[in-house]
């Protein structure tokens, strides 16, 4: 007997019927003789509609009271799977992340998970029930509700597999595996039959949407495999696993990007030790995460320092900047949202030389220019403008041959 987390997004529980879809395929598993856990998003739509109300009553929700409302999605389709699970003839039991319970830190919509209490799922997993546990909440300390932020049911899908020793964690998503790049940007992008944590990491950080970053984080330290699989098609999915000997056969194994880039600099600022503190240590403070970061050479005393973050935090940002910006006698601040970040990656590109060359050469050819380069082991990052982002993607699929599965 296996134990094997499921987890359904939003599109695969958007309306009865597919609830009731997934409860036949969460019985399809248990049909193996398997134990089931089922983690679920809220339906489709619903957190934004929850997110609108919030900002009709308040410009500002608080934090506290917006993990409060917006956790109830959640709330509505776990008690919906169950019943659908007791139709159909199977005993089912569902939970919200508080009742499990997930415990977590205050940060609110943005918590990260510190415990599970796996106790009272193992319990009904012995009396033979379907567990259907809640996913993006949880609880902290004081009992307050909390949210990991948008994607988090993968993360508690997978940190539930990680407290309970799984065999296995399957991720259901609208696509039927991990792809070398966004099909809807490149028609020829690949499916992958498997990729390593490692290169997940790498992709889902830089943009792709398939996996929500932590919880890959997860399924590397515990080693928990993972396969991405179609909530609508039969298929073997993509394995997320650990790194193999021949998977280095592969230069590059995919390309990421993302539009929901911005770009700050300050420019002339002084050029001495702890600069570097004094300008994002307010911006960490205010829970905002900084991408690449770029130091000019100093000139006069003075330099430039440019970072990048996610698209949602840059007025925010900015705001922060500017201040600090004023207190450390910069020459003036700069902001800007049109651009993207694009990114290859690939575990075999720590044994093959020339990949840089490549892909600049790439770039070049299509007359995009580079405005950031961030590097390490198994990836190459590139800031450039938001409008060349898909035609850099396509340009790069082919030179590294990507559709073709041997590069």
């Amino acid at each position: 007997m296996a134990l094997i987390v499921q987890k359904f997004g939003g599109t695969s529980v958007g309306s009865p019927e597919r609830i009731r879809n997934v409860a036949n395929r969460v019985l399809r598993e248990k049909a193996r003789g398997n134990q089931v856990v089922v983690v679920v998003s809220a339906m489709s739509g619903e957190t934004d509609r929850l997110l609108k109300l919030a900002r009709e009553m308040h410009r500002q929700p608080p934090e506290r009271e917006l993990d409060m409302l917006i956790s109830t999605g959640e709330q509505v389709t776990v008690a919906l799977l169950a019943m659908g699970l007791e139709a159909l003839g199977h005993p089912a039991r569902s939970y919200t992340g508080a009742q499990v319970a997930i415990q977590t830190d205050s940060v609110f919509t943005k918590a990260r998970i510190t415990n599970i209490d796996e106790h009272r799922i193992r319990a009904d997993l012995d009396a033979g029930r379907v567990v259907v546990v809640a996913g993006f909440q949880g609880v902290d300390s004081e009992g307050n509700i909390t949210t990991l932020g948008r994607g988090g049911s993968d993360t508690t899908a997978v940190a539930i597999a990680a407290a309970l020793q799984a065999d296995e964690c399957h991720i259901y998503t609208d696509v039927d595996g991990v792809y070398t790049t966004d099909p809807r940007v490149e028609p020829r992008a690949r499916r992958l039959d498997r990729i390593t944590f490692e290169e997940m990491l790498e992709m889902a950080s830089l943009g792709a949407k398939v996996l929500q970053t932590r919880s890959v984080e997860f399924a590397g330290k515990y080693n928990i495999p993972v396969r991405v699989l179609s909530s609508f098609e039969e298929g073997p999915g993509t394995l997320v696993t650990c790194e193999e000997v021949n998977m280095e056969e592969a230069k590059v194994s995919g390309i990421a990007f993302n539009r929901n880039e911005a770009k700050i600099t300050m420019i002339g600022v002084p050029d001495c030790p702890g600069i570097a503190y004094a300008i994002l240590g307010p911006v960490s403070k205010a829970s905002i995460n900084v991408d690449m970061i770029i130091q000019n050479v100093s000139e006069q005393g003075k330099t430039d320092f440019t970072f990048t973050l996610d698209k949602s935090d840059f007025d925010k940002a900015m705001e922060i900047v500017k201040r600090t910006g004023t207190e450390l006698g910069a020459e003036k601040v700069e902001g800007d949202c049109r651009v993207g970040k694009l990114s290859i990656v690939g575990v075999g590109m720590r044994s093959h030389a020339g990949i840089a060359s490549t892909m600049f050469e790439t770039l070049a050819r299509e007359n995009i220019n580079i405005q950031m380069i961030s590097t390490s082991e198994i990836k190459i990052s590139v800031v450039v403008d938001e409008k060349y982002l898909e035609l850099a993607v396509r340009a790069l699929h082919e030179a590294f041959g990507l559709h073709q599965g041997n590069n």
